[in-house]
């Protein structure tokens, strides 16, 4: 048997490392502590590699605690060992099936040493981006980072305008437009708008907006403006003037984070061309100018993943799988384990990518109609099938090809077509679908092939809907002590 040794370190943050090395039998050869600097970790490399044969590879685990892993991982890859990253959900489950009431770093040590006997099949050796990849990482990040900023300032933003002006869904019915921050930031208090008349805020808003919005937007702020002004009045309890300067604070953080992004923004490009010079992940349908770096910067080095199947695992799109005896429960939610932002990004390329593509288009269609799914439910189910069709892009090195249903090559035109004409979904399926109550309730109506198949005495259970709309009732059988109702009895003499 080769000799092993494996070394899991419980990272510390604020605090040193602590390391356990144990070999093939799990018993346990050295513990140490160490910090984050080349002498101390070659002290560590020395303790685990007593006693070994020469040539002995380090079996490093380790996991992602905040900045800390990647000084270590960077250290032990250069000497030429194997590191391991595993999820901290994986190591804490492990760490309380050895040590269910008690914690502590050693422990935490012991139990990631111990995962590489365990679970051997559940280690991935860790590959670092460098040079050009490790620069679009970290600009994806970056940027993801600063617009889920930007989306807190706007939300803020928002709640502070509800609060000055409650009516203010009459004005901003979707997403917030520049010219709305615009308004905000100089006319935050509806007291002001109104003096400032219409001349002067519609001039504001087609400055602001380029000449797209004007006197109507316009108008309708006064209204706004004029609402709460008559609700409010001369109250002491609103402070127009306070919430008119945190909101004009909002615009200026807002604007502020948002410039910082597109600097970021135009780094990844440039990081993106060199990793990706020949655009494959643009190539695929609703992958366009963020979904590329995305993609790319999140799958790596294509061939880390065995097929594309384990990378949509590491997507977090699969269902969850509950099997026992003979039962397998169905619809299970998705895992959610792999980056949040690779799973967002798939899931929004998918709204696009069902429009375009007939393959994906029959996807969505057969999930919204045939199984039931709700919309956000079908895009997941298209974004899982987006997921393995980016690993055979980037893992084959060819660009996309729009196919039909058959696997026969189609233009774009054609790809429109096909998908008006056998892949739409009917307004009122979607309104079936929806949870809103102002949707209304739409009654559920009998299919042709519904009425069919349950002629030629086929199972019809699922989505499709009964042909009766009397309640379901359990048959009563009169021998059937359960079916009878319970009778007081009296005690015997």
């Amino acid at each position: 048997m080769t000799a092993r040794r494996i070394v899991g370190i419980d990272l510390g943050i604020a605090s040193s490392h602590t390391v356990v090395v144990i070999d093939e039998t799990t018993e346990v050869l050295a513990r140490r502590r160490c910090r984050p600097t080349r002498e101390s970790l070659e002290v560590i490399e020395a303790a685990a590699l007593a006693g070994a044969p020469d040539g002995t590879r380090l079996e490093v685990i380790i996991e992602p605690t905040g900045p800390a892993w990647l000084p270590v991982a960077v250290f032990f890859r250069r000497r030429g060992h194997v590191v391991h990253r595993v999820s901290s959900a994986k190591a804490s489950a492990m760490r309380k099936f050895l040590s269910q009431h008690a914690k502590a770093n050693s422990i935490d040590a012991v139990a990631l040493a111990r995962l590489a006997i365990v679970d051997p099949d559940g280690l991935q050796c860790l590959r670092l981006s460098e040079g050009a990849a490790a620069s679009l990482d970290r600009r994806v990040r970056a940027a993801d980072r600063l617009t889920e900023t930007a989306t807190r300032h706007k939300v803020r933003l928002r709640d502070l305008a509800r609060q000055a002006m409650p009516m203010l869904g009459d004005v901003i019915t979707g997403e917030m437009t520049l010219a709305d921050v615009a308004v905000l930031e100089r006319y935050g208090d509806p007291r002001v708008m109104l003096r400032a008349g219409r001349a002067r805020l519609a001039a504001l808003i087609r400055r602001t907006s380029r000449g797209h919005l004007g006197d109507d937007r316009a108008d309708a702020w006064l209204r706004v403006a004029r609402d709460a002004v008559d609700l409010y009045g001369d109250d002491l309890a609103v402070a127009f003037d306070d919430l008119a300067a945190e909101m004009a604070t909002e615009v200026r953080l807002l604007r502020a984070v948002l410039g910082e992004r597109d600097r970021h923004a135009r780094a990844r490009e440039a990081a993106y061309r060199q990793v990706d010079p020949d655009g494959l992940a643009r190539t695929l349908p609703g992958v366009a100018e963020i979904g590329g770096p995305i993609l790319v910067a999140v799958m790596g080095d294509p061939t880390r993943f065995s097929d594309a199947a384990a990378f949509k695992r590491f997507s977090g799109l699969t269902p969850k799988a509950s099997e026992t005896g003979d039962t397998d429960r169905k619809g299970q939610a998705i895992s959610k384990a792999g980056p949040r932002r690779l799973r967002d990004q798939l899931v929004q390329s998918a709204n696009t990518a069902r429009q375009v593509d007939p393959q994906l288009a029959h996807v969505y269609f057969t999930q919204m109609v045939e199984r039931g799914a709700h919309h956000q439910k079908a895009l997941c189910v298209v974004a899982a099938r987006l997921a393995e069709r980016s690993w055979m892009v980037m893992a084959r090195g060819e660009p996309y090809e729009l196919r039909d249903v058959d696997g026969t090559p189609v233009s774009a035109a054609e790809a429109k077509a096909i998908i008006e004409n056998q892949y739409q979904v009917s307004e009122e399926i979607r309104r079936r679908r929806r949870s809103r109550k102002n949707a209304g309730k739409v009654p559920q109506r009998v299919l042709e092939a519904h009425i069919k198949s349950r002629t030629h005495g086929a199972d019809t259970r699922g989505d499709l809907p009964r042909t009766t709309t009397q309640p379901r009732t359990r048959p009563t059988v009169k021998n059937n002590p359960e079916s009878q109702p319970r009778r007081q009895h009296a005690a015997a003499p």
